[in-house]
């Protein structure tokens, strides 16, 4: 048996078409197939049937009707009474949508892989199952009900093939069809998308601004809206004259348009509820972001800052006020382990492929179900899944440049958002935002935004030594907000008390398994030689918070300034000490935050040398 709902609802019986008649029994038939071997009940085929004023005997006519339809299809189907309602099953039948959904399912993911020949030929044959309007002599009530998303998927479908076909570079030969459909369905913004892209491809730039115009107008006055992402970017491509290939080759960045995959990556974490500060900043990384998204910027995005100065919070915030520039999704990995190690790169890749949807195993190299998997394929593999898609890659708490050599030349037409306490200079091409400390402002109102601000306000004098004892530091401040407001009865006064103690004001710097001896001591364990490194931080805590030369500290570690030089700049690079400016010399200076002062006091003590906190915020 043969069903067809794409078109006239039929049923074929041996090459030869069963003889149905009316309405209403073509309407049963086609909803018991649309239930795909669902129970379809009384009051559902009532509805459809008759709409909200079904007749007294309307039970009586439904069975009348599936009586009918018993006789008509024989014994290969199988029509059963089951409360509520009916079941029809069919096993050995084909059913048109089945087909379709099936071939348009395996031409989209041909696509998504660039295989786009093979994706045209698929996609042309589902498309070939429609026979004109689907459901065309059923009630009006069916088709209100099931005629809209049959249409959707149909569109879809036939805007992924024309998506391949421009792939191939057949843009002149679609003008002429995107033209018509284009007429026909004026605020489908893809097809006119596409249209504009046939347009420009073949040389008839003026023509795809018209398109443009006429689709932006037709959109303002009918919905009141602007243009989407799809229809702006085709139009910013189209401005810039990047003029395409000709007949017959594939076009390559910029794209006028971008295939859109229906199962966009979305690996971001929440967003930061009330984003605080960094306005600047954040101005300027999401600036960074629009450009790099239209292919003028830069590839590779880098936030730098000492542990716990809010390198996460701010390109998260970034990436998820950004993410509508990047239709092929968002990813996002940590890419250090708890204690500070870096993650085996094949163990990043195969956490960035998994939310592309590829099932590899989780240990990367440690194999999946088909036995391990090499780091060379894992790099193929993701520049095949990236190839050619506008998406952002947020990669958090990169340890050095060498671990991110496979993920950053996996993805060459990604942009890569970068966290890390260090510059990372061997990124090519990288543009770098620094964080420093917060200021006073930025600081009350982070600390306000958990503890209140009227508490704060009522006792000025204790929140300011509060905010001078946390530094400007955000995770100092979120502790410290949090500890407040965990303790309602407290005054701010006495938490202040208890961080006025230099000796115990970083355990007091501490909640819920967070801590600002944590996040320092994490990045000092990461910087290579950490157990030099800990030797110079102490030495040089007598020299205060006051800004110095190398010299200065040459005379502190007992050694020659260019060697004190090499000791300064692996703290430097560790975000454990910052470069303030230059002297009259132009030799730089260095300075210490108040909070690593702190920590190189704790260092002295040998139980302080171990791991004091097992969480650090980045």
């Amino acid at each position: 048996m043969d069903f067809r709902v794409l078109g006239p609802v039929e049923a074929h019986k041996d090459g030869a078409r069963v003889a149905l008649s009316g309405s209403k029994v073509h309407t049963v038939l086609a909803t018991l197939l649309l239930a795909r071997g669902r129970v379809v009940s009384d009051a559902r085929l009532n509805t459809l049937l008759w709409g909200w004023e079904p007749p007294a005997t309307s039970g009586a006519q439904i069975y009348t009707y599936m009586s009918r339809l018993r006789k008509l299809l024989g014994d290969e189907v199988r029509i059963e009474r089951r409360q509520p309602g009916y079941l029809l099953q069919a096993p050995h039948s084909r059913f048109d949508l089945l087909e379709f959904e099936r071939l348009d399912k395996q031409g989209r993911e041909a696509l998504r892989r660039k295989r786009f020949g093979e994706a045209g030929a698929l996609l042309t044959e589902a498309l070939e199952h429609w026979r004109g309007t689907a459901l065309s002599n059923v009630t009006e009530h069916l088709a209100d009900a099931e005629l809209p998303q049959l249409e959707e998927a149909r569109m879809h479908a036939l805007e992924s093939r024309i998506e391949a076909d421009l792939a191939l570079g057949r843009h002149e030969q679609l003008a002429a069809e995107l033209t018509g459909l284009v007429a026909q369905f004026p605020l489908r913004e893809k097809l006119r998308a596409q249209l504009m892209t046939a347009y420009y491809r073949s040389g008839r730039q003026s023509d795809a601004l018209q398109s443009y115009y006429e689709g932006r107008s037709l959109l303002a006055d009918q919905l009141g809206i602007d243009p989407g992402e799809a229809l702006g970017s085709t139009y910013e491509a189209v401005l810039a004259g990047n003029r395409g290939p000709g007949p017959g080759s594939r076009i390559r960045q910029p794209e006028p348009y971008d295939y859109e995959d229906e199962d966009v990556p979305a690996m971001l974490p929440p967003d930061t509820e009330e984003f605080i500060g960094r306005q600047a900043e954040l101005a300027a990384l999401r600036a960074q972001l629009a450009d790099s998204a239209t292919g003028r910027g830069p590839r590779h995005l880098l936030v730098t800052g000492m542990a716990g100065v809010g390198k996460t919070a701010l390109a998260l915030h970034a990436a998820h006020t950004s993410a509508a520039r990047y239709p092929g999704g968002c990813l996002f990995a940590e890419i250090a382990q708890p204690d500070g190690r870096p993650k085996p790169p094949a163990e990043v890749l195969t956490t960035l492929l998994r939310g592309l949807g590829e099932h590899v195993g989780r240990g990367g190299a440690g194999g999946g179900a088909d036995g391990p998997v090499e780091l060379d394929e894992l790099v193929r593999l993701y520049r095949a899944r990236t190839a050619g898609r506008r998406l952002l890659v947020v990669l958090d708490g990169a340890v050095s440049s060498r671990g991110l050599d496979p993920v950053l030349s996996g993805s060459p037409d990604a942009v890569v958002l970068i966290t890390s306490r260090t510059r990372l200079t061997q990124v090519t091409g990288a543009r770098t935002t620094a964080l420093a400390p917060f200021g006073d402002a930025a600081a009350f109102d982070l600390l306000a935004a958990s503890a209140g601000r009227a508490r704060l306000l009522a006792e000025p004098d204790a929140t300011d030594d509060v905010l001078a004892y946390c530094a400007g530091l955000p995770l100092a401040l979120r502790i410290t907000g949090s500890r407040l407001a965990a303790r309602p009865y407290w005054p701010v006064a006495r938490l202040a008390e208890r961080l006025a103690d230099p000796q115990t004001r970083l355990r007091e710097l501490s909640f819920g398994g967070t801590g600002v001896t944590g996040a320092l001591m994490q990045a000092l364990r990461q910087l290579p030689g950490s157990d030099g490194a800990r030797t110079t931080l102490i030495r040089l805590a007598g020299i205060g918070v006051d800004s110095f030369p190398a010299q200065r500290a040459a005379m502190y570690l007992g050694t020659r300034e260019s060697a004190a030089e090499q000791r300064l700049e692996q703290l430097v690079d560790g975000a454990l000490l910052d470069i303030c400016g230059v002297d009259r010399q132009g030799r730089p200076l260095y300075r210490f935050h108040e909070l690593v002062l702190l920590l190189a006091g704790l260092l002295k003590d040998p139980a302080h040398c171990g791991q004091p906190e097992t969480t650090a915020a980045r």
